[in-house]
């Protein structure tokens, strides 16, 4: 029987099979340790927990190099190669995904497989005595976050999904959670592990020697998002609770913040390697070490151009990635994120925007391009344009408007007040929604947000009309016009779907 989630927990920690009942042929693995006699003090529990932010760093996954998974979906950025790799990384953007993606299922198995992890870790620890409790309960806030956190991806993507809460240590209990949970229910797990996050002894943010771990304000941000996302894509019912706990745990998040206003911190200073550890802006992110060849970020010189040395000493022949026109029109004139974010190259094959946003071309990062950029997965500037959004949806629009501006403020961008009175920017988002989202767009561009951004601020049929208002000319050789209805959720990958197509059912259009 194929298994559709990994059942190892990684490298360090194998699951022992044993080929034969009778005693005499029962052998250990002298390489392996089986998941359940690993856990056996506290050392080796802390092992588990770093295992679990490894996974973190699968560009399958979540990681730096994960964009086309979310940010190629959107309009933002894609690629107008369909030939390379049997076309399949073109699907994306393209609205085109097949069910049989290689990139798809590489992508649901990497999400799961951190899942597994975390399960791994969170049953492998009550078996271990702590001298203290409260690390017992930091270590399972840990874990309890990342697997909100993927879960969060997962029910975002492809809304019904298996709800995986335990070790799969036998055939049997993989058949008993082959199936797709409802997505309230995923929804009401990822509640539930961040309200135990929020909850827990960890401190409101990690010292420099802890970045990359979760700290209470990871928790409280990504809860915020977890109830807005609710709000604006569950049941109505329950719309006005989940907004108000959104504002709630938002506004914890802000209140815990040690600058004042967002101003007082450069946008460059954000994404500069050397201040990386020591911004206030950051809250949680995925640490990388420059200059070695392992744990290196390679986002930099990857999205380098032709010709290019702004963002990587390492010399490429690519086109930097392809920054759809429609963004580079999105932005404001005088927009100082623009020229920090985007170039045009102007070499002989490459006449394109590329990203700049990720920089390190430091003589220790090198000519191999081993770049020290961490990835940004949640900062300030997110939890504030939240903040004005949950409070235009709760009619509050004054200060919706108030936390909008701290955004434009810092980027030298006209207040909202002013800018609304020019004709040019009133054309193009004529409502606060459509003006909080641009601003999303703008400050938060290649952080892998637009996507999730877009289906929280439109129904499917919304969105439809939306993606379609777009010119092709500015979309590239991907085609626009595709995007219908189904392309809200993913597919279910064709080889999860078959091992029960009763239980892991396709969704809509595949």
């Amino acid at each position: 029987m194929k298994y559709p989630f990994s059942l190892l927990l990684g490298s360090f920690l194998l699951v022992s099979v044993t080929a034969c009942n009778d005693d005499f042929l029962v052998q250990t693995d002298p390489n392996a340790v089986a998941a359940n006699t690993y856990y056996q003090n506290e050392n080796d529990v802390l092992l588990g927990v770093n295992g679990v932010y490894q996974a973190l760093r699968n560009n399958n996954g979540i990681a730096e190099g994960s964009g086309l998974f979310s940010e190629e979906r959107s309009d933002n950025t894609g690629r107008n190669d369909n030939q390379s790799n049997a076309g399949e990384p073109f699907q994306f953007n393209d609205f085109s995904l097949l069910p049989s993606n290689t990139y798809l299922k590489s992508h649901w198995l990497a999400l799961y497989q951190t899942i597994t992890r975390a399960n791994q870790v969170l049953a492998g620890m009550d078996n271990v005595t702590f001298a203290k409790a409260e690390t017992k309960t930091q270590y399972q806030a840990e874990a309890k976050f990342i697997r909100a956190l993927i879960y969060f991806h997962l029910v975002r993507k492809w809304g019904d999904v298996p709800l995986v809460t335990k070790p799969l240590t036998s055939a049997d209990d993989v058949s008993a959670s082959t199936f797709r949970e409802k997505k309230e229910k995923v929804y009401e797990q990822i509640v539930a592990d961040l309200t135990d996050v929020v909850n827990s002894p960890l401190p409101d943010h990690q010292p420099v020697a802890g970045k990359g771990r979760v700290s209470k304000v990871a928790g409280l941000s990504l809860l915020g998002q977890v109830y807005l996302t609710m709000a604006t894509t569950l049941d109505q019912a329950n719309r006005t609770t989940n907004l108000n706990q959104a504002k709630n745990y938002l506004t914890q998040a802000y209140s815990k913040r040690t600058f004042g206003q967002l101003k007082e911190i450069p946008y460059a200073d954000v994404f500069d390697v050397n201040k990386k550890s020591t911004n206030a802006e950051i809250i949680f992110q995925i640490v990388y070490k420059q200059g070695d060849v392992n744990y290196s970020s390679g986002i930099a010189a990857s999205n380098q151009a032709q010709g290019e040395t702004i963002n990587s000493l390492r010399t490429t022949t690519g086109s930097g990635g392809n920054v759809k026109a429609d963004l580079v029109k999105d932005y404001e004139d005088g927009d100082l994120r623009k020229d920090f974010s985007i170039k045009y190259a102007n070499a002989s094959n490459v006449k394109d925007y590329f990203i700049t946003k990720y920089r390190d071309a430091s003589a220790a990062a090198g000519a191999t391009g081993y770049g020290g950029n961490d990835w940004i997965l949640i900062r300030y500037a997110d939890v504030i344009l939240m903040l004005a959004e949950v409070n235009l949806y709760l009619n509050d629009e004054a200060t919706a408007i108030s936390y909008l501006d701290q955004v434009r403020d810092r980027a030298k961008m006209p207040l909202y007040a002013v800018a609304r009175t020019t004709a040019a920017y009133t054309a193009k988002y004529p409502t606060l929604k459509l003006a909080i989202l641009h601003e999303r767009r703008v400050e938060l561009a290649f952080e892998n947000h637009r996507w999730f951004d877009l289906l929280r601020s439109f129904t499917p049929d919304e969105l439809v009309a939306y993606m379609r208002t777009k010119s092709q000319a500015d979309y590239g050789t991907a085609k626009v016009s595709n995007f219908g209805r189904k392309d809200y959720y993913y597919p279910i990958p064709f080889d999860e779907y078959k091992l029960n197509p009763a239980k892991m059912y396709q969704n809509e259009g595949y």
